[in-house]
């Protein structure tokens, strides 16, 4: 079986990734920390005897290294990650860390191992506000957190890296992504997880602003089938590509779905739009179409009633 190293197994996108790789039929390392990583979002896939689980730190010295060239994977799926853009301005040496030296570490255990494919998890965040929407992989980059800037250094040499040594390498600038396992309890989880906590709990939810911002909203299974594809399809070259759906979904809209799916719950409340937020986001989802054969299918309502049913 086709062997793929992934780091960052356990955490949201993570382990949706492992269970898609598995489904495929392929063998699965999968590494994690668990500093922000569930052990309970790997418990299906480590009933399988194609999946390894190692705790380890991929940003500490030799640990990756080490592992990898024992392992021999055709492929790493690089997730692991401080994904908290609040966290990396107030700790923006732990971003440091954790977003570019980890990356620094997959980078070199693939050249000393030989791996064939890296799979970099990017984020939106590299265009900042300044991208024309639809943003597209050329728009001007200009990140306004330490995370987005680490996002977009870490590109940079990840592809640098797949340019000198020969192998491939796969950034996936992901949007607004939403779904199972995404954890409503912390601060920075993504609106989506919060919206669905307050409904399930009969409290309010908060709007900033009128609610009329949009943002592309994509399902985690989409972002895991894109990885198991830029981490397996045939024939792949180096590049960047927006994983999203093209579509711009307003927090009114999202919220309207809650409240036919929680009929009972309480109305929004409202308060100042936050210094700094975005007003749009929205991806261009045509580069990943055309090199990963990649397309979302998971429409947002859809996803958000299975949100609602999995409670």
């Amino acid at each position: 079986m086709p062997h793929v190293l992934v780091t960052g197994a356990a955490g949201f996108i993570g382990s949706h990734t492992v269970d898609q790789l598995l489904a495929a039929g392929h063998r699965v390392t999968a590494v994690d920390d668990f500093r922000t990583g569930r052990r309970e979002n790997l418990a299906g896939a480590l009933r399988s005897p194609a999946c390894r689980l190692v705790e380890a730190d991929v940003s500490a010295e030799d640990a990756l290294g080490q592992l990898v060239a024992g392992d021999r994977p055709e492929a790493i799926v690089h997730l692991a990650a401080l994904v908290s853009v609040p966290e990396s301005i107030r700790d923006p040496g732990l971003n440091f860390r954790l977003n570019v030296v980890a990356t620094q570490r997959v980078a070199e255990a693939a050249r000393g191992a030989g791996v064939g494919r890296v799979v970099f998890a990017s984020s939106a965040a590299v265009y900042g506000d300044a991208a024309p929407l639809p943003a597209g992989e050329e728009a001007p980059k200009a990140p306004i957190s330490p995370y987005g800037a680490a996002k977009l250094a870490s590109e940079a040499l990840l592809l640098g890296h797949a340019a000198a040594y020969g192998f491939t390498v796969r950034c996936q600038r992901y949007f607004n992504v939403f779904g199972p396992r995404q954890d409503p309890g912390s601060p920075y989880s993504g609106v989506i997880s919060l919206f669905a906590r307050r409904h399930r709990e009969g409290t309010a939810v908060t709007l900033f602003g009128d609610g009329g911002q949009t943002r592309d909203f994509i399902s985690v299974h989409d972002v895991a089938r894109a990885n198991v594809l830029a981490a397996t399809a045939p024939g792949l070259r180096s590049g960047t590509a927006n994983i999203c759906t093209g579509r711009g979904t307003s927090l009114r809209e999202v919220l309207a779905v809650f409240q036919r799916l929680y009929p009972a719950a309480p109305a929004p409340q409202f308060a100042p739009p936050r210094e700094g937020d975005i007003r749009h986001s929205r991806g261009d989802p045509a580069a990943a179409a055309a090199a990963l054969g990649f397309r979302a299918a998971v429409a947002v309502e859809d996803g958000l009633a299975e949100l609602a049913a999995s409670a």
